[in-house]
């Protein structure tokens, strides 16, 4: 699809939502949101196994890596409406360890695609799981859909919380220090 396509499809959107997509503050609205959607969307053109591929095996640490309050930005793909929030992401290296900045890209690159908040925690707690082959994995994700704020129930102060949880975190001793530590109890 070439972008004059991309332009006609969100000119009728506009028309579709009742608008004027000729008038003055929403003539150039087209263009800017086919360039927005290179950045909001860009999940699908990032790996996650080319993200956690540089490793670091001298001095593996062999406790928990915490990584908490990831911020996120994702899109509903059940409405096409935001979501946002936090990701806490732990791990326990069983021989290498990956830069921090890779847990939050890692992030980036499953949020920024049309999701649904179960999959997105599953996903990161996976693609950890297979590329680094830790003792274990948690990831919880709190966050605050627009599908349930702006339309819908309406309800505005409502947050979801959803979990993954692999290896040596299903130990009730091991989970529960992560979440006290995500906590700052």
């Amino acid at each position: 699809m070439d972008l004059g396509d991309k332009l006609s499809i969100v000119s009728h959107l506009i028309n579709e939502i009742g608008d004027d997509p000729l008038r003055e503050g929403v003539q150039d609205t087209p263009s800017r949101v086919v360039k927005s959607w290179k950045e909001i969307y860009s999940g699908y053109k990032q790996k996650p196994e080319e993200i956690l591929s540089r490793t670091f095996e001298k001095g593996t640490y062999d406790q928990m890596v915490i990584s908490k309050d990831i911020e996120l930005y994702s899109v509903c793909e059940h409405h096409l409406l935001p979501f946002f929030g936090k990701a806490h992401v732990a791990y326990i290296p069983s021989d290498k360890v990956v830069g921090l900045s890779k847990l939050a890209r890692l992030v980036d690159c499953f949020s920024r695609r049309l999701q649904i908040q179960e999959k997105l925690t599953q996903q990161i707690a996976d693609a950890i799981q297979e590329h680094l082959n830790p003792v274990g994995v948690m990831v919880v994700i709190e966050a605050q859909h627009m599908c349930m704020t702006m339309r819908g129930v309406g309800k505005q102060n409502s947050t979801m919380i959803t979990s993954a949880i692999k290896g040596a975190f299903k130990a009730d001793k091991v989970k529960q220090e992560f979440l006290s530590l995500i906590k700052g109890d």
